[in-house]
C-alpha cells in the first residue's frame, strides 16, 4: 500500500503560521498534522504501508527532511515531490504519477479524522466521507441504489446528497486513477481554472468502476486558526489515555487539567493550563491561565490569559491576550 500526500497548498487561511512552515507540518497534540494523518490512515489499513509520496511546493532541505522522517517512522519509504503550478487536486496527484501503481491511497493534508472501520480494499475505490448539515459549501458524493458513488457534485445549493468527501480516497489499482488524471490533462478538461479529481472520478463510475463510501466518525478542519485550535481540542480528547507530564517538565505552582498536551523540558509556574491545551517543547509560562490553545515550542507567556489561541514558536508573549493569532519569531506586549 503507498500514500500520495498532495500538500504543495500556500496556506493563506493559515497566516502568519505558515510565513514560517507549511500547513501539514503544524503540530497537533504534540504531531504534526501530516504525520497523523498518515499513521491514522496506516492504522486503518490491513497492509503495511511501503511508500509515502509527498507532492510539496519548494519548501527547502529541512521540510523535506522531516516528510521523509515522518514516512521512514511508519516503515515506508519516503519521496518528494514537485507541483511547480497550483493547478489543481487531480494535476497534484499526478505530479507522484511514480506511485500510481498498485493500492494507492490519496490523502489531502488538511484534514484529520476518527473512524472505526477496516478499509475495505477489494472495492476499486473508497471515498472517505461524513454525513453533514449543511453540505452547500462542500463537494459531496450521490449514491445508486446498490450503494456505490454514482455522482460528484460540488456545493450543491439545492439538496443532493448529505455524504461530504474529506480529502481521503482508496484506490485498488492507481495505474487505472493514472489514466484518469493524464485524460483530464490530454484533453483540456477544466473547471474553475484547474484539473479537478472528480472529473477523474466521475468518468470511473461511468466505466463500471465500483465506488463505495467509507462514513468516518469525526472530520477535523485545519484551515484556519479557529479550525485548527478546536481541532488540537479534539484529538486531545481522543488521546487522552496516551498523555503523560514528561519527567523533564518542570512546574512550580501550576495546576494541568487535562487533556493537555505537554512537550520535553517545558516550564510552568504560577500557572493553570486546560482543557485543550498543547505546549511545545522548551516552552515557558508564568503566571498565565491557557485554555484551548496551542503554544509551539521555545515560547515564552508572562502574566497572560489565552483561550482559543495559536502562538508560534521562538515567540513571546507578555500581558494579558485573550484571543490571539502569533506567527513564529514575534514578540508582543499588552
Amino acid at each position: 500500500m503507498k500514500i500520495i500526500v498532495p500538500m504543495a497548498g500556500m496556506g493563506k487561511r493559515m497566516r502568519p503560521h505558515t510565513l514560517t512552515v507549511p500547513k501539514p507540518l503544524i503540530p497537533i497534540a504534540g504531531k504534526t498534522i501530516v504525520h497523523r494523518l498518515v499513521s491514522d490512515i496506516a492504522e486503518m489499513s490491513s497492509e503495511p504501508i511501503t511508500e509515502i509520496g509527498f507532492v510539496v511546493g519548494h519548501f527547502g532541505d529541512e521540510v523535506e527532511a522531516e516528510l521523509i522522517r515522518i514516512a521512514e517512522s511508519l516503515g515506508a519509504a519516503g519521496s518528494i515531490h514537485y507541483q511547480e503550478e497550483a493547478l489543481g487536486t487531480a494535476h497534484a496527484i499526478l505530479c507522484a504519477q511514480e506511485l500510481l501503481s498498485g493500492k494507492v491511497i490519496v490523502a489531502f493534508a488538511d484534514t484529520l479524522f476518527r473512524a472505526n472501520f477496516q478499509l475495505d480494499e477489494e472495492k476499486d475505490g473508497v471515498m472517505f466521507v461524513q454525513q453533514i448539515d449543511d453540505p452547500r459549501q462542500f463537494g459531496v458524493v450521490q449514491m445508486d441504489n446498490d450503494g456505490h458513488i454514482e455522482g460528484f457534485v460540488e456545493k450543491p445549493q439545492e439538496f443532493v446528497s448529505d455524504l461530504a468527501m474529506i480529502g481521503i480516497y482508496f484506490f485498488k489499482d492507481g495505474a487505472v486513477l493514472k489514466t484518469e488524471l493524464q485524460h483530464l490533462l490530454d484533453h483540456n478538461i477544466i473547471k474553475g481554472g484547474e484539473f479537478q479529481l472528480p472529473d477523474a472520478l466521475l468518468n470511473m463510475t461511468k466505466k463500471g468502476m465500483k465506488l463505495a463510501v467509507g462514513q468516518v466518525n469525526d472530520w477535523m478542519d485545519c484551515g484556519n486558526k479557529n479550525a485548527t485550535v478546536e481541532t488540537n481540542s479534539k484529538v486531545l480528547g481522543y488521546i487522552e489515555e496516551e498523555l503523560s507530564i514528561p519527567d523533564s517538565a518542570v512546574m512550580e505552582n501550576s495546576i494541568v487539567i487535562p487533556p493537555c498536551y505537554i512537550g520535553e523540558n517545558v516550564r510552568l509556574k504560577n500557572t493553570i493550563i486546560g482543557p485543550g491545551v498543547s505546549i511545545g517543547a522548551n516552552s515557558e509560562l508564568e503566571n498565565s491561565i491557557v485554555r484551548n490553545s496551542i503554544i509551539q515550542s521555545h515560547s515564552k507567556l508572562i502574566n497572560s490569559v489565552l483561550s482559543n489561541s495559536m502562538i508560534g514558536s521562538h515567540t513571546a508573549v507578555q500581558g494579558d491576550a485573550k484571543d490571539i493569532s502569533l506567527g513564529d519569531y514575534s514578540t508582543i506586549s499588552l
